[in-house]
Formats: C-alpha cells, sequence, structure tokens
C-alpha cells in the first residue's frame, strides 16, 4: 500500500547506539540527558528558550489553554483535526466555530470579531497544512479584546512566515512529533509560551504539578517526553534538510503535472513563507468525484486521505452551542483529498498517482 504518508526512521545502529547509552544509565524517563539535548536543540533552532517539549500534540494543546487560564468560549476552526476542538471540551470551555478562507483552509480572520461575546476568552487557530493564519489581523483582534491566542500549529515544522519560525506566534503556539509529521518522535509534542513564566508553568504543570520533593505548585498532569522518543528524535535530525528537499521535489512534481488539470483545483504556496512540503491537498469539483478518485486509488492500493474530514461544526459530540454557518468548511471537507507525499515516495508511485488522476 503507498499511504498519504509514511514515518522516515532513522538508520536502525544510529538509534541502537542510543539506546545503548540508556540502558547503561538506565534513565528512561524524568527529564533525562537526552530530553535535555533535543529540548536545547529546539531551543536553538527557534531562537526562543520557552518551549517544553511534552508527550505528544494533544497534551501540548491542553497545556496551553490549562496555563493560560482559558474559559467559557473559544473561537477556533471547524476545518482541523478533531483534536483541536476536543480539547477545548476536554478543558470545560466551549468552541465557537468560524468559517475558514476558500484560499489556504485557515480560519478567516475578517469573521471573527463579529463572533465575540462578553463570554469569549480566546482564539485557538490552526496553520493548515502549514499555510499561516493571518496572524497580524488576529493579533490586532485580540489586542483589542483582550483575548488570548493559541496557534495549533503541528504541521509548520521547520515552515518560515516572513524570514521567522511561524511557530513563534501568539500567547502559545503547538508541535506535533507524531510518527507522521516531517519530523518526529513517534509520539512527541512541543508547547512555546510567549510569556517565560507561563513557560515555566508549562514546565510544571507538564510533571504533575511539582519540581522535586517538596516544591509543590498547582494540579499538575504526566506530560513528560521519555528518553526513548528523545533519543529517536535526536537521531533523526540529519533527516530533516535532506526530507526537506526531497519532498519539495515531489511537491514540484505534483503541482507541474496537475496543474493544467480542470476538474481540480491546487493550492498555492503562500507569499512570504518558507514551506516545508508536509502535505499536497487537491480540491474536486464535487464530493462525487472527490470519492471516485478516492475509490480509484483504493483499488490500486493508494491511500489518499480526506484531510480534514468532516467538518467539526457538525459533529453533535463537540460542546457547540452557537451554531455558525461554515459552508466554506463543509464544501472543502466534502471534496479534498491530500495525496501521498512523503520523503521515500518512489518516482514510479507518483507517476502512478499523477496517471490516476489526471485519468478520472
Amino acid at each position: 500500500m503507498i499511504y498519504t504518508t509514511r514515518t522516515k526512521l532513522p538508520k536502525l545502529e544510529i538509534y541502537l547506539e542510543y539506546l545503548k547509552k540508556i540502558w547503561k544509565s538506565k534513565t528512561i524517563t524524568n527529564n533525562g540527558p537526552f530530553l535535555q539535548k533535543l529540548e536545547k536543540f529546539f531551543k536553538k533552532k527557534f531562537k526562543n528558550q520557552n518551549i517544553n517539549l511534552v508527550t505528544n500534540g494533544t497534551i501540548a494543546l491542553q497545556l496551553a489553554i490549562k496555563t493560560l487560564k482559558i474559559k467559557n468560549e473559544v473561537i477556533t476552526t471547524p476545518f482541523s483535526y478533531v483534536v483541536t476542538a476536543n480539547v477545548i471540551n476536554w478543558e470545560n470551555c466551549s468552541p465557537v466555530f468560524v468559517d475558514i478562507n476558500k484560499d489556504n483552509f485557515c480560519i478567516n480572520a475578517n469573521l471573527i470579531e463579529k463572533n465575540i461575546t462578553k463570554k469569549t476568552t480566546a482564539i485557538l487557530a490552526t496553520h493548515v497544512y502549514g499555510f499561516p493564519c493571518d496572524i497580524e489581523k488576529i493579533s490586532i483582534i485580540a489586542k483589542k479584546y483582550g483575548l488570548k491566542v493559541i496557534y495549533d500549529a503541528s504541521h509548520t515544522f521547520g515552515v518560515k512566515y516572513k524570514k521567522k519560525p511561524l511557530f513563534i506566534n501568539g500567547d502559545a503556539s503547538t508541535l506535533s512529533f507524531h510518527a507522521t509529521k516531517v519530523f518526529h518522535t513517534a509520539e512527541g509534542g512541543a508547547v512555546y509560551m510567549k510569556n517565560k513564566k507561563n513557560s515555566f508553568k508549562v514546565n510544571i504543570l507538564k510533571k504533575f504539578g511539582h519540581e522535586g520533593e517538596n516544591k509543590y505548585y498547582d494540579i499538575g498532569i504526566n506530560g513528560k517526553m521519555s528518553e526513548l522518543h528523545a533519543a529517536l528524535g535526536l537521531a533523526s535530525i540529519k533527516n530533516i534538510i535532506p526530507g526537506y528537499k526531497e519532498r519539495k521535489k515531489i511537491y514540484k512534481k505534483y503541482f507541474k503535472s496537475l496543474l493544467k488539470n480542470k476538474n481540480i483545483k491546487l493550492s498555492k504556496i503562500p507569499e512570504n513563507l518558507d514551506y516545508n512540503y508536509s502535505y499536497f491537498p487537491i480540491l474536486l469539483e464535487n464530493k462525487k468525484k472527490m470519492l471516485k478518485l478516492k475509490n480509484e486509488f483504493l483499488k490500486n492500493k493508494i491511500v489518499a486521505r480526506r484531510y480534514f474530514y468532516p467538518s467539526l461544526d457538525t459533529l453533535k459530540f463537540l460542546n457547540n452551542n452557537k451554531k455558525i454557518s461554515c459552508p466554506n468548511s463543509q464544501n472543502i471537507c466534502s471534496r479534498v483529498l491530500c495525496l501521498p507525499i512523503f520523503q521515500d515516495l518512489k518516482d514510479r508511485d507518483q507517476n502512478k498517482i499523477i496517471n490516476i488522476v489526471n485519468k478520472i
């Protein structure tokens, strides 16, 4: 099978060298040396000290909401992975879904202000596929109404907007290092906090709310990254640059080969963006044609993912008391497919994918 994404692993012998050191030290968690080294790498890469590595991207969002003391209503996007809305509910807040832009699939900043109420405390937006939200406009709105801003930046590892890391924005921002991401630790994540004190609080909350045997600060959870995961991250650092180059080559071939196909719409990389080429979404004319293509792929052992589907405002289990119309999100969810793109995608397999798209 050819999947939408595929995990890129380091050479086994490199990872084994880390494992030998772990077995020798018998330190496998609790802020071990490899976690400290990986965290130091991230702080240097993003030129920011307010970064904490955690168990996964979901925990990262939960810690951001808890640290910023978000309550009541949170304005968010319906076009994202379900976790974005789940964590809002999990932290006893209510998601208020605002529709998205047709071009970059991110939350429409022009619709945010009119949906702010006395209960609104925050904006949680997703940089979809690594494309940037309108961070300038969102910042202006947040300052005007005294709101906190959190970015789900799961797709943005290595992405730079106006020459600066897209990850370092808002009052808080989170990364995912899930196995399907451009850079991964099998499972893992990171939290950036604008405020140094809040970054310290995240560091405490992820360790059960205390430090050492005597310093207890608050109610916490277990959000620590293990040495095994940190070691996998360290072993994978050398794959980052080659990974960008290979993905870029695949991305450009897709774009060039499918650009003249009038039955699909391609997304252009926004200006002022150094991209990581993590996803290649295409929009079909309608749901029927999308499903026809998806099924043809499956017949040929190819998995193209409906990423994202469904539109989160349609999920009944979410505590969404305000029914705001989100036609763009619902429409795009019904006809989007993400084509396979990963570091080891063979040229013949990509040709096969392109031929099926153009044929159908």
